[in-house]
């Protein structure tokens, strides 16, 4: 296990998706997580059929929950897609605020 970690990280760092940092609340531990590889049937050693998942390999995780209790919950959540198509059915322009330069206007084409 500890090899596959140890890959998978080297494999971050080369690919500068992480960076070595000391010890802080923004660090994120790593999990292995298992790759199902289907359903085989094995006997137990009562000699009875059990159905269990093949591992085929490890996928290597980040765990982001210390990461998000030690930063802010932004309360100005994008809608989703679904509600915003709904929103701009109709309409020739969308608005929306920048934080940097106020309000921009975007041109919506009629076949849209």
């Amino acid at each position: 296990m500890q090899e596959v970690v140890k890959k998978e990280i080297i494999k971050w760092l080369d690919a500068r998706v992480v960076y070595p940092i000391a010890d802080s609340k923004w660090v994120s531990p790593v999990q292995c997580i298992s790759k199902k590889g289907g359903i085989t049937v094995v006997p137990n050693a009562k000699n009875e059929l059990i159905p269990t998942n093949t591992v085929t390999g490890w996928r290597v995780c980040m765990d982001y929950r210390k990461l998000k209790t030690a930063t802010c919950k932004d309360h100005f959540l994008m809608p989703f897609i679904d509600q915003m198509l709904n929103r701009l059915a109709g309409r020739s322009y969308y608005f929306f605020l920048v934080g940097s330069s106020g309000y921009s206007q975007i041109n919506i084409a009629l076949e849209d």
